[in-house]
């Protein structure tokens, strides 16, 4: 890989900025995410480039985050798919990187790719490039549903028990539709109460309420098209989803349930009613949008979400994650001391000391403590609010 590739760089900050919208492989390159993201902390830029002696030239969303108010880093969330298929990847991914943080100034600490190559892609060692492993913000796993095949074919392809939940939440009157932002705030109430019962943090409602606003200020006949499905019994709200439809794909973005009457299994409901009407709409795959790993045991503490997800069946899908490119070697070095001791604090620490507390708590007597759902395998843990 010989040389920088050349750069065009514009800036997102309104919709008429997201026009025309590049074809890209994931919602999270596009010119209308950008936009999102610019309306809440972020600046987007959309950046055309090309590699002339290579013949390869692509466009990239490129965010741009500050911190500790002096500090800023560059984030391109699922992009440069197109370089995946070069003997070269990687070379010419550190070159990409270089250019974008010359374009936008050389500011920057560094730019981290979370890049949405298969696993298969990673190499040994990229550390004479300066590309180091970096925190995945983006889950790098995730499973896909092929729903061109007929609604007996879906049914067919998942775990009895799955289609049994679904059959019996229809039996049980559990009811589906799609209000969308005008049941925001019943969504709002379901998600704090996930938050608080499996301990995850979410978004303030204004930052879902400025998803559905872009999201329709900036829609086309090929999207981006939100639904917001709430599941009721007897007019009582039970569960809640957010799925996004963009380019033929529909993407389970958000979910939320409640405590009460978990045994209609209103999320089965749910997740079957949105891969219905996304046929219904001629989409061709729906993603269920995040994963843990393949392989953890049943003391994981997303056990239940990776059961829950990959009963509908569909492929597993594993991506290579998030690398970095340092553009402030000293800086980046205390950035990324700091988002260690972080992680390992709300990853180790704080689920240690949870950990300890419920068992303390149930040696004493007491059961399980109120909101704990770690037994219920087969139901839905609701993901953190990555996107």
């Amino acid at each position: 890989m010989k040389g920088l590739p050349s750069l065009h760089v514009s800036p997102i900050e309104a919709a008429d900025d997201c026009v025309p919208e590049h074809g890209v492989e994931s919602f999270l390159q596009t010119k209308f995410w950008g936009l999102f993201k610019a309306r809440t902390g972020w600046q987007a830029f959309s950046c055309s480039y090309s590699f002339e002696e290579e013949n390869i030239r692509g466009h990239i969303l490129v965010l741009r985050r500050r911190f500790a108010k002096i500090f800023t880093f560059l984030y391109v969330p699922f992009g440069a798919a197109e370089l995946e298929a070069l003997p070269q990847r990687w070379e010419a991914l550190a070159a990409l990187g270089r250019a974008i943080g010359r374009s936008l100034g050389g500011a920057d600490i560094f730019i981290r790719f979370d890049l949405p190559w298969r696993a298969s892609s990673a190499p040994d060692s990229t550390k004479k490039l300066s590309l180091h492993k970096g925190a995945d913000i983006q889950v790098p796993d995730t499973v896909i549903l092929d729903i061109t095949k007929s609604e007996e074919e879906l049914l067919t392809g998942m775990k009895p028990k799955w289609r049994y939940n679904i059959r019996l939440s229809q039996k049980k009157g559990v009811s589906v539709k799609d209000e969308g932002i005008l049941g925001l705030p019943t969504f709002m109430d379901l998600y704090r109460e996930t938050a608080k019962r499996d301990k995850i943090a979410i978004h303030p409602e204004s930052y879902y309420r400025t998803l559905f606003e872009t999201a329709s200020e900036v829609s086309s006949e090929s999207g981006p098209c939100l639904s917001l499905y709430i599941a009721r019994h007897e007019g009582d709200a039970l569960a809640g989803i957010i799925v996004l439809h963009m380019d033929g794909q529909a993407t389970y973005l958000y979910g939320a349930s409640s405590d009460k009457r978990r045994n209609l299994m209103p999320t089965y409901a749910l997740q079957w009613h949105a891969i219905t009407e996304a046929k219904k709409r001629g989409e061709k795959t729906y993603d269920f949008f995040g994963i843990p790993p393949e392989g953890h045991d049943a003391s994981h503490p997303m056990a239940g979400l990776f059961l829950f997800k990959t009963g509908f069946g569909g492929d597993i899908v594993h991506r290579c994650g998030a690398y970095d490119l340092g553009f402030r070697p000293i800086a980046y070095r205390v950035f990324r001391t700091g988002e260690r001791l972080r992680l390992f604090w709300h990853k180790k620490v704080k689920k240690n000391v949870g950990r300890l507390g419920r068992s303390v708590f149930q040696n004493r007597g007491l059961g399980p403590t109120p909101g704990d759902s770690s037994k219920n395998h087969d139901s839905e843990k609701t993901k953190p609010s990555n996107p």
